[in-house]
């Protein structure tokens, strides 16, 4: 699990989040469109750092069963309220990390991982704890920031900002860094995609199969 300044950093903001726009609401829609196509209607699918449910919330209905998680609670309280609210019977969220999680080997079809991997300190970790729940053969979906490639400026930002309790976690990551971290936890890359509507794409979409 992360570390508690983290979790308490994700809980104080999770409304604010959960208010906040999709900044590239069509690259977005793309990258749910990809995933809807790759699972299949009997899938049980498992998602961590799911936040506050959007995604899983639109993919459920797609699917057989859908788990959620998320290692803050202010996170999964709100999507707990979505779900509820838009009558969503097939899908379950829950307070854990991969790392941590309960369900038994082989449970999955397929994992999500969305916009997390960089908030993770250790992804290797994360990571064997995702392929020990995949089905042999099961997908692995990703699509993360690649902040080693955003403006330099930020790197000095953040440690000031994490000083004061302003950030959380954040790794800087390249896509070449990702691949190598996916492959060598256990998972072959088959696919990867870019998504955003602007010219310059910094979140690689990544299909991974168990092997």
């Amino acid at each position: 699990m992360p570390a508690a300044k983290d979790v308490r950093f994700w809980d104080r903001t999770a409304r604010k989040y959960a208010a906040s726009p999709i900044e590239d609401m069509a690259g977005y829609e793309r990258s749910i469109e990809h995933a809807r196509r790759l699972l299949k209607s009997t899938d049980v699918v498992f998602e961590f750092g799911c936040g506050t449910g959007t995604t899983a919330l639109k993919l459920a209905p797609a699917v057989a069963r859908y788990v959620a998680t998320d290692f803050s609670p202010e996170m999964i309280a709100i999507a707990r309220e979505k779900a509820a609210a838009g009558g969503c019977a097939n899908v379950e969220f829950a307070v854990t990390a991969p790392e941590s999680a309960h369900w038994p080997d082989a449970s999955f079809d397929a994992a999500l991982g969305f916009n997390v991997l960089h908030l993770i300190p250790d992804r290797a970790t994360a990571l064997r704890g995702v392929h020990r729940m995949l089905k042999p053969g099961g997908l692995f979906l990703s699509k993360t920031p690649q902040l080693k490639a955003m403006n330099p400026g930020i790197r000095l930002l953040v440690p000031l900002m994490q000083a004061v309790g302003q950030a959380p976690y954040v790794s800087f990551l390249s896509a070449e860094d990702l691949e190598r971290e996916i492959e060598a936890n256990g998972f072959e890359i088959i696919d990867r995609a870019k998504h955003s509507s602007g010219k310059k794409d910094m979140r690689t979409f990544f299909v991974a199969r168990k092997i």
